[in-house]
């Protein structure tokens, strides 16, 4: 038995052998035989294609027709998965080159169109080698309904129609004369009446993406709206409003001029209200007023622009348009989120918290600081404690008073009767205060335009008064009361000192600002050639002033937003032979695409700041002064690494080896040789540095209407800290405070707190404003933490001076104010915030320069805001309800009805909301809202399919 049972297993052992040797040939075999066996159905259907190919071929015309019919429904009738090629497409394969061969023999039109029909379907299988034969087919059948091939045939027509717009634009200059041929084969117009059929069926199908795609590739966009019906105009609209940050100009003004024309076509009036204010276009403004005859709703219209400093004029709603209404609904807020109590700077400083030796500052300056952190702590609130003794105004000294008695306008903002209050010191015989009186009453009257317009009338004789500081606070007054405001008597009372040579440049240089402002994004001509030609004429002293460069700023600022306009002012500016021409260009270039996230423009800015490299020629331009010229060249080289010696410390090793003629060239020259090349070397650089500065700020201006645009600059800013000149490392928070303007990000404020600790004190000062920038109007209790410990850190009066500031900034409004300069959803960049904004930052890019005229920092009220939703009925009377306050999340592209936010909270009107947040009525609420933003004062209607909960029982 044991025998027998070893015997069977060597036969087993050698059966397993056998079986691994020939598994793999004889499971190919088996593979290979399967593929080659087919059920009796796929069979039967085999067979009676290729009958059908060979009837097709034959010289029979008179069996073409039903042999194409018979072939057709095979084709259409045929299912298959997902992820499996259709039967018969799969058993004509091998005969397609056949058919193509029959086609081309047939001469009787019909019957060609027919055969086409066929084909181009066919064709999907030999893409790769028939290229285009899908579309070549389609254009000669005429067949009109050809959606009924189903949608992967659709979706392989547009990726053939896409293909072709592209080559054709690729090809142009092309000399290939046989592919230019093939491409101008298909006809514009033929390939635009397919677009035109694949369009709505994609709309159909819920594919709005590749509808909006396909119109784009191919120039056809505006066809867009007549395929839009009332239920997918709102992810239609979404989808378009999304692209345009992604897309070059002028298309992204195409994209919004065509959901503009979809959302006032379908009714969705304050959606297109929002984009005609994006245009900027008055006319389309005005037809949305047009489109509605419902006074409550033209008053919703009026809150919206009134958002913007908007200089629109509707006589029907003009008073919400002015904002008359802001002061009184700011107040109700106040009150009912119990904010009405003032409170004094000590509230912010919490000094009994701060770590070791107290501030190092003395005592005017620290009380000036308090009265700039009482003006930002009780803005707009009407009340304080620090000024009801007007004993505080005289704890300062010198400009101290000016901004000290200023802040009192600050704490009325947004209420004419708080003019009274400054009145009385209109009176007083110190000039630092009138001063102050004057600046304050812009600011009561900053974002409200009344048609009686009390600031001009009184600050318009104190213009032109021979006292520099009672006129240079007076247009300060009307810059911060006019903002946005398209004033014409504004604009005959400045316009000629901006001119005038014989005034101080202070005063012309602040006209010239104040007009910037009031006329921003304008384009105004007047404005405009008077700015260029004064820079013309001032003397090359005047030029060098450190004032100079808000002028420029004011020219950039009349261009805000005016990409597609500024190209021939830049043309002009750039003709000009003059040392502030390329400061003008830079700031001109960067307001224009502000908010754009045009990345042509971000990547010019950079090429600016990226340093230029020794001349290829150079050997050849020495000649016989070779040494010289090489003495001179490295000298300049010294100077430029000298800035960056504390960043990268290779500067020393490469200047501490000279060649041994430089060397010997270098002693034979004086010191006073020496002296006076050093001087004539450093007026370029100074210049070329201002420059370099505004183009970092430009990246960050640019770069604000792109989220992932606003990421990389944040990273790349990371760069230019380590290894810019000084100026450029100066520039660095300023634009980082830009970016992220009330919306205090971890990693931002770190990387700010470490910067506030810089070697360099102006980047320091510079860091610590930027933390209250990005924390502002927030009540961040990092941030403040962090400003305590910063106080009892620093030493030096300035940057102890600018954190008492920060401190201010980040408890704005006591947290209900926001500096953020996009509003509706962060759907549109409001020109006078951002004109603000920048106005500071070009000033801080010299902080001892700003903190010695330190009433400019009340451009940063000019630029605030509330950030809360009131809700009103329509006689704008208060009208608390139940909201939803969450995350704003985007939901474009997404199938169905996703929820628009995450993590909501419900709350009763009024509430605050932060960064990125988005409120709703509601599910079943007993209002709907007038508005499609839940933001700022909204108007709410009774709901005609309201249900009450208890209506059942």
């Amino acid at each position: 038995m044991a025998g027998k049972e070893i015997k069977e297993g060597e036969v087993a052992t050698k059966q397993s052998e056998q079986f691994k040797q020939q598994t793999p040939k004889d499971k190919d075999s088996k593979q290979k035989k399967g593929e080659e066996e087919l059920s009796e159905e796929d069979e039967k259907l085999k067979n009676d294609l290729e009958l059908l190919v060979e009837r097709l071929s034959e010289s029979d015309s008179s069996l073409y027709s039903a042999a194409l019919e018979q072939l057709k429904d095979f084709i259409r009738s045929s299912t298959s998965s997902m992820t499996a090629v259709p039967k018969p497409l799969k058993f004509l394969h091998p005969h397609y080159e056949t058919l193509v061969q029959a086609f081309e023999k047939i001469t009787e039109a019909s019957l060609k169109a027919q055969f086409a029909d066929i084909l181009s379907v066919l064709s999907m299988t030999h893409s790769e080698n028939h290229q285009y034969d899908a579309l070549k087919f389609r254009l000669i059948s005429d067949n009109e309904d050809f959606t009924e091939w189903g949608h992967e045939y659709i979706r392989h027509l547009a990726l053939e129609v896409g293909d072709i717009y592209n080559e054709k634009l690729e090809s142009e200059g092309d000399e290939d004369e046989e592919k230019l041929a093939h491409l101008n084969s298909f006809d514009d117009l033929a390939l635009k009446k397919i677009v035109i059929k694949i369009v709505p069926f994609f709309l159909k199908h819920n594919q709005e993406a590749d509808a909006v795609d396909l119109l784009l590739e191919t120039d056809n966009i505006s066809e867009l709206p007549q395929f839009v019906d009332k239920n997918i105009y709102k992810r239609v609209g979404l989808y378009l409003v999304r692209c345009v940050p992604l897309l070059p100009p002028p298309d992204d003004l195409e994209f919004l001029q065509t959901a503009y024309s979809i959302y006032l076509e379908h009714g969705e009036l304050t959606q297109a209200l929002a984009l005609a204010i994006r245009i900027d276009d008055e006319e389309l403004i005005q037809a949305v007023f047009d489109a509605t005859s419902d006074l409550s709703v033209k008053k919703q219209f009026g809150l919206i622009l009134s958002k913007q400093n908007s200089a629109f004029k509707n006589e029907e709603v003009q008073d919400l348009i002015d904002n008359n209404r802001l002061s009184e609904k700011f107040h109700y807020v106040a009150k009912e989120l119990n904010l009405t109590d003032p409170k004094v700077p000590e509230d912010v400083y919490k000094s009994h918290l701060e770590n070791g030796r107290k501030t190092h500052i003395d005592t005017a300056k620290q009380n000036l600081a308090s009265s700039f952190v009482n003006a930002f702590l009780n803005l707009g609130y009407g009340s304080d404690k620090l000024l009801e003794d007007d004993k505080w105004i005289y704890k300062t000294k010198g400009s101290g008073m000016l901004s000290t008695v200023a802040s009192i306008g600050a704490i009325h903002e947004w209420d004419m009767e708080g003019l009274q209050q400054l009145d009385k010191y209109l009176y007083s015989d110190d000039d630092e205060i009138k001063a102050g009186a004057l600046l304050g009453m812009g600011l009561v009257g900053s974002g409200i335009h009344d048609e009686i317009d009390p600031v001009l009338l009184l600050l318009q004789d104190y213009v032109s008064n021979s006292n520099k500081k009672l006129s240079t606070s007076a247009i300060l007054g009307l810059a911060l009361g006019f903002s946005g405001s398209q004033n014409n008597n504004l604009l005959e009372l400045l316009l000629p000192l901006v001119s005038d040579l014989e005034v101080p440049i202070e005063v012309s240089v602040l006209s010239a600002l104040a007009l910037g402002h009031a006329f921003v994004g304008t384009c105004n001509g007047d404005v405009t050639g008077t700015i260029l030609q004064t820079l013309l004429e001032r003397d090359m002293d005047q030029l060098e002033s450190k004032w100079i460069k808000f002028m420029a700023l004011a020219l950039g600022l009349l261009f805000m937003g005016k990409a597609e306009q500024v190209e021939d002012v830049l043309e002009t500016i750039s003709a000009i032979e003059h040392p502030i021409s390329k400061s003008l260009e830079v700031l001109t270039r960067i307001c224009a695409y502000a908010g754009t996230g045009n990345v042509l423009e971000i990547q010019k800015m950079f090429e600016i700041l990226t340093p230029q490299g020794p001349s290829e020629n150079k050997e050849d331009e020495e000649g016989e002064d070779g040494v010289e010229t090489e003495a001179v060249d490295t000298k300049a080289d010294e100077k430029r690494t000298k800035p960056n010696v504390d960043a990268d410390g290779d500067a020393e090793i490469v200047d501490s080896t000279p060649t041994k003629p430089v060397a010997a060239a270098a002693e034979k020259k004086s010191e006073e040789e020496e002296d006076e090349e050093e001087e004539e070397e450093e007026k370029p650089t100074d210049k070329d540095d201002q420059s370099l500065a505004y183009a970092v700020l430009g990246i960050a201006v640019i770069a604000l209407g792109e989220d992932i645009g606003k990421a990389m600059s944040l990273r790349h800013f990371g760069h230019l800290l380590d290894y810019g000149s000084a100026s450029i490392r100066r520039a660095v928070p300023l634009g980082i405070s830009l970016l992220s303007t009330s919306n205090p990000q971890v990693n931002i404020i770190e990387s700010l707190s470490r910067m506030s600790h810089d070697q360099d004190q102006s980047v320091a000062i510079n860091a610590i404003y930027a933390m209250g920038m990005i924390g502002a109007g927030t009540n961040n209790a990092r941030l403040a933490q962090l400003f305590r410990q910063l106080a009892s850190y620093h030493r030096d009066a300035n940057a102890n001076f600018t954190i008492r500031i920060a401190q201010g900034l980040t408890h704005m409004g006591k947290g209900v104010l926001t500096l953020n300069p996009f509003t509706t959803e962060d759907r549109i960049i409001s020109k006078v915030t951002l004109a603000s904004l920048l106005t500071v930052a070009v000033g801080f890019l010299e902080p001892s320069f700003i903190l010695e005229h330190h009433y400019l920092l009340f451009f940063l009220h000019s630029a605030a805001r509330p950030r809360v939703l009131v809700t009103v009925d329509e006689d704008l009377n208060e009208l608390p309800v139940t909201v939803r306050v969450g995350k704003a999340v985007d939901v474009v592209g997404q199938a169905g009805n996703p929820k628009t936010i995450t993590g909501w909270v419900t709350q009763t009107t009024p509430v605050l909301l932060g960064y990125g947040e988005k409120a709703e009525l509601e599910d079943n609420s007993e209002y709907v809202a007038l508005s499609s933003f839940l933001e700022g004062i909204v108007i709410l209607r009774k709901n005609p399919d309201y249900i009450p909960e208890d209506s059942s029982k």
